[in-house]
């Protein structure tokens, strides 16, 4: 007799000291009208045609100020009116003030997650997307080295729970194992903002003084409109979260006016119910909840894997063009901004060709995370120690390949390993624990290195580079024991099986 298809219902019980169900690792058993494999394809390929690209536009408009800032430092510097020497910053100016960008996340990125989980997501997200474009509007009005200081701080605090914002709101539509291509697929929109960034940068260097104002004046000001109004749109665009959407909306015009449009169909939110029940039961949590995933050991390597290789993405991000120009220091200001893009296209190549296979056999996620690593310690050794400027520039092509998919194996592992747990607050708090105290390496990479020792750009960012080379022998460090410690606290014990009578599946 053929076996009963399966489906990921998750069985929940309510502990005894919380409000937070904790999802065991039981596998439900359910009856013969179960979704086929192929009828779920189809259900979540329809949410892809609704979701991926909203969150594509929503990563990439969000990612490219950071991109585009570290281009304004180099922008028409053969005239004077780069943003370093328009405002007459200092080389501790600049790293001072990109640190304080990511202390912004530090500090936010959990309540700001948190607070994602009690109102309607798509409205926090657009929240996200239209304060960020304001912010970067008025870094044209900048006149010394304390503005852009404060802007850039207030840029963090605005964006603030974005990344794990994303990811956690892939986690209401989408199952695990279906999850980290989901993830990979707007990531890719940070590399190709970066890519545009150096593009973008390139032509602006063309409108330099029209007006009256620098060319990096008129790129925030053109950024931050169009942010802003991709901002407004995201309210319909993007769907509200599973235990919402079921609901009528109130008969307030207000109300009705900003009620996101249903997704999917009856028949589609039927089939998608079966398979991700636990997503359209409303989990109420307090602060107990957050406390124990605090105190979750399982938490602790992730943060140190997502330090080590964010901490060397934001600094090549950063100080990409910085780095080039050392480099080579005849290449003009618009070949840098050309050369930056490049980078990140490997980037994308590499989120492209490595997360799906991550995705598939996601049990092998610390081999596929540790040998991206691996590609960026050989990227790092090209950049040091190769003869030539250009293999130098290959090196940091390398470096981009393996940087793209770390992130994205991060995030969804550790969704895996919270949501099973902790549900609903276990992925919003986890996701915002690892984002914002892994932020700490790109406090430490953009403040320290690069820019930021000045004593360095004679050897090239010699010890730079190696100190990026120590920070992702880390992460690699990190992933191991993150796979010890579910060993030795049992995660990995064998699923058992439950059958869910008719009363339960309603």
């Amino acid at each position: 007799m053929a076996e009963e298809p399966k489906t990921r219902l998750e069985t929940s019980s309510q502990d005894s000291d919380s409000k937070n169900f904790e999802y065991d690792t039981e596998v439900v058993v359910a009856g013969d009208d179960t979704p086929t494999t192929k009828q779920l394809d189809k259900v979540y390929r329809h949410l892809d045609y609704r979701i991926i690209p909203a969150l594509w536009c929503l990563y990439f408009l969000t990612s490219f100020g950071s991109s585009a800032y570290g281009n304004t430092l180099t922008m028409n510097a053969e005239t004077g009116h780069s943003l370093i020497q328009t405002l007459n910053l200092t080389t501790h100016d600049t790293s001072t003030a990109s640190a304080l960008y990511y202390v912004g996340y530090i500090i936010f990125d959990v309540p700001m997650n948190l607070a994602m989980t009690r109102v309607s997501p798509q409205m926090w997200l657009s929240r996200i997307v239209i304060t960020v474009g304001l912010v970067y509007t008025c870094y044209s009005a900048a006149t010394n080295s304390g503005g852009i200081i404060a802007l850039r701080f207030i840029s963090g605090t605005c964006g603030a729970g974005t990344w794990p914002g994303l990811s956690y709101y892939v986690t209401l539509w989408y199952p695990n194992d279906r999850s980290a291509r989901r993830i990979g697929y707007y990531f890719t929109a940070a590399q190709m903002s970066a890519a545009a960034a150096g593009l973008v940068a390139a032509g602006f260097q063309k409108i330099n003084m029209n007006g009256g104002r620098e060319g990096w004046k008129w790129m925030y000001i053109t950024y931050g409109c169009i942010t802003m109004t991709v901002g407004i749109s995201l309210i319909w665009w993007l769907p509200d979260r599973p235990t919402n959407i079921d609901k009528e909306a109130s008969d307030n015009w207000h109300s009705r006016f900003f009620t996101s449009p249903k997704p999917l169909t009856e028949q589609e939110r039927s089939m998608h119910r079966k398979d991700l029940s636990a997503k359209y039961t409303k989990i109420d949590w307090g602060l107990k909840d957050v406390v124990r995933i605090f105190c979750d050991f399982r938490i602790w390597p992730l943060v140190m894997m997502y330090f080590g290789v964010v901490g060397a993405g934001f600094g090549l991000a950063v100080f990409g063009t910085t780095i080039i120009r050392a480099n080579n220091p005849g290449l003009s200001s618009i070949n840098v901004s050309l050369l930056y893009a490049p980078i990140w296209l490997f980037d994308l190549a590499g989120i492209l060709l490595i997360t799906p296979i991550a995705d598939r056999f996601k049990k092998y996620r610390p081999v596929f995370f540790s040998c991206s690593c691996v590609i960026i310690i050989v990227g790092l050794m090209v950049m040091t120690y190769a003869d030539d400027s250009w293999s130098r520039y290959g090196g940091l092509l390398i470096c981009g390949f393996g940087l793209g998919p770390t992130v994205p194996i991060t995030m969804a592992w550790t969704a895996e390993i919270f949501g099973r747990r902790h549900g609903d607050v276990g992925c919003a708090v986890s996701a915002a624990l690892v984002s914002g105290l892994g932020n700490l390496g790109s406090v430490v990479c953009t403040y320290a290195l690069y820019s930021g020792w000045p004593e360095d750009r004679a050897r090239l960012y010699k010890y730079s580079n190696m100190m990026l080379v120590l920070i992702v022998g880390v992460s690699i460090v990190s992933s191991f024991a993150c796979v010890l410690l579910q060993y030795f606290l049992g995660d990995y014990s064998e699923p058992k099986e439950v059958t869910l009578n008719e009363e339960d599946r309603k």
